[in-house]
């Protein structure tokens, strides 16, 4: 890897840090190169690349950004590249930082809102991080509440031009009536019951769209809401209560931003956002959304193949609600752990999850208080994740019934789930030995799966289509790939 010229300054920061931390030159540079496959990068750093850097070299790229974060984790506090007297650059773990304040939150998760729906491309291509999984699970389950979000109203100054602005700087209010034009929303501006309901409308329209015709149809158009109308909202005044309800609103459309991100494969960024959903629901002081962030980052991880980081988010889930939560959100914490066990293999594990989540289900009763966002899990759901873990244990048969069952009773809006379970029940009747069913049903399956802009629908499709490899020239998958040819 190549580095700038040399700089005539020695670097004492770095100097005074490596001794604070312990290291030796060979050992920093040891875990810069280890940090690094993290993020699958091959670096090739060593005790003579260290002394260059005290000497004054700026080290190029991202590595500035991989130092500070091997001293942030060595030395228990945040450290950035300027601490260690390095040049700026953007943070490996930008955005997977879980705040400390929810002002904060809201500065990190603006910031995320305003590159993603620019031209930043590069934002969706960002890598997903297990390693970024664990103190944002951490900190939200040992956390302490925060005691206070509401925002007063900053005091408007009049200059003599008589254009108002706060400390914040202008800010478009009318000077005649010191409010904001109704057609507009300025920092500052009071957050009504009127914007809360809006939000959750939003939030359902979206939702809406995403279960129909997959997450890249409206992301751009969510993200956009986010900043322009989102945003000021949270840099708005507003009472306690009120603060509450917005925190929730901004938790629930920023974890709707990363299940569309999560669905175009964009998942370095669909990461980013619910760790700051998150955090969001942290400073809502609602915890029961908080595990359903959770149980959200524990599917992508089952999803990516990282089971066993998904079992801990979903236990983590369990540990931060406790036995408090309605029976369907219990239902759904249990589910969740039992995916990731079916991933990895592990049968008795699996089967004990969804016996529990089963149990949990048969406990609701009607008339049951359920959070809006958990009213999809019902009984064709858990079918659904019945067929899902059957279907990872090879357990064929029982994965061909829950699947046929899920189908039964799965409306029709929520076209993608049905999609991914229509594939699972081909998969079954596939090691059932059902071959022209399951070419039958995968065909279907990829022709809703054209109709949609969802990278996993595609994917659900693919992975049937290696399973059929050994059967490659049997008559009824010639006549599969015909089918799927003529979609284009």
């Amino acid at each position: 890897m190549t580095e700038r010229p040399a700089q005539r300054t020695p670097n004492r920061q770095l100097a005074a840090l490596i001794a604070e931390a312990g290291f030796s030159n060979a050992g920093l540079a040891r875990r810069v190169d280890q940090l690094g496959l993290e993020h699958g990068l091959d670096l090739r750093y060593d005790k003579t690349s260290v002394t260059r850097w005290l000497r004054g070299q700026q080290p190029r790229g991202t590595t500035p950004a991989l130092i500070a974060e091997v001293f942030t984790r060595r030395l228990g506090r945040r450290l950035s590249a300027q601490d260690l007297g390095l040049d700026a650059c953007a943070p490996v773990y930008a955005g997977l930082e879980f705040a400390a304040t929810p002002e904060e939150a809201v500065d990190i998760v603006g910031g995320l809102w305003r590159k993603d729906s620019g031209s930043h491309a590069e934002l969706r291509k960002i890598a997903f991080t297990p390693a970024g999984l664990v103190v944002p699970s951490r900190d939200w389950l040992i956390g302490r509440p925060d005691e206070k979000v509401a925002r007063a109203e900053v005091p408007v100054r009049i200059p003599a031009q008589g254009r108002p602005v706060t400390p914040r700087g202008p800010v478009p209010l009318d000077p005649s009536r010191r409010r904001a034009p109704a057609a507009e929303r300025g920092p500052g501006q009071k957050v009504t019951g009127g914007d809360l309901a809006a939000l959750r409308s939003v939030g359902e329209l979206f939702r809406s769209l995403d279960d129909r015709y997959g997450g890249g149809h409206a992301r751009q158009a969510l993200v956009r809401y986010l900043e322009h109308e989102l945003e000021p909202m949270l840099r708005g005044t507003y009472g306690e209560q009120t603060g509450r309800r917005l925190f929730a609103a901004a938790a629930d459309l920023t974890r709707l931003a990363g299940w569309t991100s999560y669905d175009i494969a964009a998942h370095g960024l669909a990461q980013r956002y619910f760790v700051q959903a998150l955090r969001l629901a942290q400073a809502a002081g609602d915890r029961a959304y908080g595990s359903y962030v959770l149980v959200t980052m524990s599917r992508q991880a089952v999803y990516l193949g990282h089971g066993r980081e998904a079992v801990q988010l979903a236990r983590v889930a369990q540990q931060g609600v406790g036995t408090s939560a309605p029976p369907v959100v219990q239902t759904l914490l249990h589910a969740a752990e039992a995916r990731a066990h079916g991933v990895l293999g592990e049968v008795r594990a699996c089967t004990a999850s969804l016996v529990r989540a089963e149990r949990a289900l048969e406990a609701a009763r009607p008339g049951d208080e359920v959070p809006h966002w958990a009213r999809f899990f019902d009984e064709a759901q858990l079918a659904d994740e019945f067929g899902h873990c059957h279907r990872d244990l090879q357990q064929f048969r029982a994965a061909a019934q829950y699947a046929e069952r899920s189908l039964l009773l799965r409306a029709p809006v929520y076209a993608r789930s049905r999609l991914f379970c229509r594939v699972v029940l081909a998969t079954a009747r596939l090691g059932l030995g059902e071959l022209d069913q399951a070419c039958q049903l995968a065909a279907e399956a990829a022709g809703q799966a054209a109709e949609m802009r969802s990278a996993r629908a595609a994917e659900y499709v693919r992975d049937f289509e290696r399973r059929l490899e050994p059967y490659k020239d049997a008559a009824p998958v010639r006549g599969y790939r015909d089918k799927v040819a003529a979609l284009g």
